[in-house]
């Protein structure tokens, strides 16, 4: 037994953590920092909050910070372990109130200053037991008060992805002056999400940063379904508090009879002292630790995809050759089949769900297509809504009620479509045979993922509650796609939800590329595109570029460059294009080929700030050892040069290359003028002035000498 306080310190060479442990309180983490902890001020928010029925909270409020379990929660030991690069800690607590256990664990990648949490909760009782709320992770953020910080979050939706704020978080909740009552703060910061949509309202991210120090939190909900984080304000300083579905939010509730156990969702928490980009390049590291191994990794082949802007879901043998032929010219190396290749009638939105070839828009059957995009080299792709059954479908009749999503007994219908529950076995098994099927009979090699109903809350068969029934179909969702790839090492696949209504790391820590938006306005893009490297990998981050024969060189350029520092995502009209055209397109290719081996290895950094949603001019740099990829972006609406009606200029800060001589140099398109440089490297900041019109936009290549 513990007679007094101890610390019980973790991590490696980029991280660390101390965790505080008292006979008397709940256990704490008392620090969490990239570097030799500093052990700020005392703070006691517990670290694991477990909110059920016959206990509430300590404290009336809607916060997950002090609920009653949390603070009878005691610590009853831990373990270290490090194997494969990985450092795991575990701690294991206990309420005798409720007879619960919780175990929380932490994990954390050598070398890199992040880690991820999970919780165990056991009913170690004779008893069952209603869980209503648990938290992945909770914690001081150390001591400081809410007035000394800036809370990070992101609005995100169908077309507009991605819209990042950052603001002090005083302007949420007010200096209420605690100290004078006594007592924590009810009031709280909440972002949540709600159904099968993780990033349908907001991405499952946020992050604080202390204004004075730098000192920076990052942290992301690895979930594929429902979350909620929360920061609010105690005596002892803010708090965060991060979790999957609660019962407030999300008709969440978990029944455990003696003996069971609940495992939360997954989250990951970045640290760093050099503010929100330090805190990102942490992040991105982590992320990079948490893919599943895949050849694509190493080959990040071009995708042209025929929907954008282009066939939008209405493909023919007659309209794909000539398609197939143009982008194999411009040096795409996968060309994936879009939307209808399964349509007979026209009219396809309610009966999808057999996904069998057309045989009215392949008269010489699917195959021919198919074959003429391998005979160019080129891996064949084809779009698949796995999830939805149409209402007008065949399969709708030949599955079982019970492999569908429900509500008190009737299937849950959602703009025409039922959705599958794949923890029953028939919604497993239909789904695996008709990717075994497009895979080896034939052919396809990558499968564009989309998804785009909501169901809502959730499920009610054979669950304690709606909420419930959801997380484990996301759960058997996770496990249905970890299925598919043993099957199928080589398959590639997308994640794609309505654009990117499911950004989440629960899909693509499993999942190879991440389509960022279904936004089809070129100038309206590039904003989403410089956000994404925020929330996604660069290298999973698929944009898409989608030129056309009708567009000025210039406009041609402007699209070309939003994809080609992410995960460049080719469209457009292209076998109408001049060859001068084409050449232009195939230009803006071949640098993002030459780019490749430098995106899994890079960290973004954001020379004008992170974009807003109007902003004329935008920038995203991919820092590397050997200097920096550059992206740059005027739209209309960039202010002219008082003295140069034509020209217009911003300035762009790079504090990293302080002090350094710089090489600036156009990558795309190279042969273009129009644009001029000038570095100061005491100030750090890169002058930038274009004579051309918006919209117009570069590639440059900074390299320190």
């Amino acid at each position: 037994m513990l007679s007094s306080v101890e610390h019980l310190r973790w991590g490696h060479p980029g991280l660390a953590a101390v965790v505080e442990v008292h006979p008397d309180r709940p256990v704490v983490l008392r620090e969490l920092s990239p570097g030799p902890p500093i052990l700020p001020a005392r703070v006691a928010q517990p670290l694991v909050e477990v909110l059920v029925p016959g206990a509430g909270r300590a404290r009336a409020s809607q916060r997950l910070s002090e609920t009653a379990v949390g603070c009878r929660l005691r610590y009853t030991g831990a373990e270290q372990s490090a194997e494969g690069g990985w450092h795991e800690l575990r701690i294991r607590m206990r309420d005798e109130g409720s007879a619960l256990g919780a175990e929380l664990t932490l994990r954390s990648r050598e070398g890199v200053a992040a880690v991820q949490s999970s919780v165990r909760v056991t009913n170690l009782g004779e008893e069952p037991v209603m869980l209503l709320a648990v938290t992945s992770f909770a914690a001081g953020f150390r001591g400081r008060p809410v007035s000394g910080l800036d809370v990070l979050y992101a609005d995100s939706q169908w077309l507009g992805e991605s819209r990042w704020t950052g603001r002090p978080l005083g302007a949420h909740l007010a200096d209420l002056g605690l100290p004078g009552h006594g007592q924590h703060g009810k009031g709280t910061f909440a972002v949540t999400s709600s159904g099968t949509w993780s990033s349908g309202r907001y991405v499952p991210m946020g992050g604080l940063t202390d204004r004075d120090t730098g000192h920076t939190w990052l942290w992301q909900i690895e979930h594929n379904g429902p979350w909620r984080w929360e920061t609010g304000d105690r005596l002892d300083g803010a708090y965060v508090a991060l979790s999957g579905p609660t019962d407030h939010d999300h008709q969440w509730s978990e029944l455990l009879a003696p003996g069971e156990s609940f495992t939360t969702v997954p989250v990951s928490i970045a640290v760093s002292d050099d503010g929100l980009e330090g805190a990102a390049a942490a992040l991105t590291a982590h992320r990079r630790a948490l893919l599943r191994p895949h050849p694509d990794r190493a080959r990040l082949p071009v995708v042209f995809n025929d929907y954008m802007n282009t066939l939008m879901g209405d493909p023919t043998t007659d309209k794909l050759l000539p398609l197939i032929d143009a982008a194999a010219s411009a040096g795409a190396e996968v060309f994936c089949v879009d939307a209808g290749w399964y349509d007979d009638g026209g009219d396809w939105w309610d009966s999808v769900g057999e996904w069998q070839p057309s045989q009215t828009r392949f008269p010489r059957g699917l195959e021919e297509v198919l074959a003429r995009i391998a005979g160019h080299g080129m891996t064949p792709g084809l779009w698949v809504e796995p999830e939805v059954i149409g209402v007008r479908s065949p399969m709708a009749d030949k599955l079982p009620g019970e492999a569908f999503l429900q509500r008190a007994g009737t299937r849950v219908v959602e703009h025409g479509r039922y959705h599958l529950d794949l923890r029953h076995p028939a919604a497993v098994a239909h789904l695996d045979q008709v990717v075994d099927r497009l895979v080896e009979e034939l052919g396809a090699g990558y499968f564009k993922l989309d998804y785009n109903v909501n169901p809502g809350a959730g499920t009610d068969r054979d669950a304690t509650s709606v909420g419930a029934g959801l997380l484990a179909h996301n759960r058997a969702h996770l496990a249905w796609l970890e299925g598919v790839l043993e099957r199928h090492p080589h398959l590639v696949l997308e994640n794609c939800g309505s654009g990117a209504m499911r950004m989440d790391y629960a899909m693509l820590s499993r999942l190879q590329l991440q389509s960022t938006s279904d936004q089809q306005d070129f100038l309206r893009y590039p904003p989403i595109a410089v956000a994404a490297p925020l929330a996604v990998l660069p290298e999973q981050a698929a944009n898409w570029a989608y030129p056309q024969p009708e567009m000025t060189e210039e406009e041609i350029a402007f699209t070309l460059c939003t994809g080609i520092l992410g995960r460049l995502y080719l469209s457009g009209n292209l076998h109408r294009m001049t060859p001068e055209q084409l050449a232009l397109v195939r230009d803006g290719v071949r640098l993002h080929q030459s780019l490749r081996p430098d995106l899994p290895r890079a960290v973004p950094c954001w020379p004008l700030g992170l974009p807003g949603w109007d902003d004329p001019w935008l920038a995203l740099g991919l820092r590397t050892e050997e200097g920096v990829h550059l992206g740059i972006w005027r739209r209309p609406g960039a202010a002219d040069d008082p003295s140069h009606r034509a020209t217009a200029r911003t300035v762009l800060s790079f504090p990293h290359l302080a002090g350094r001589d710089l090489r600036v140099e156009i990558a795309y398109p190279a042969a273009a003028g129009g644009w001029t440089y000038a570095w100061d490297p005491r100030t750090a900041e890169l002058a930038v002035t274009t004579a051309l019109p918006a919209p117009t936009a570069r590639i440059l290549r900074l390299r320190p000498l």
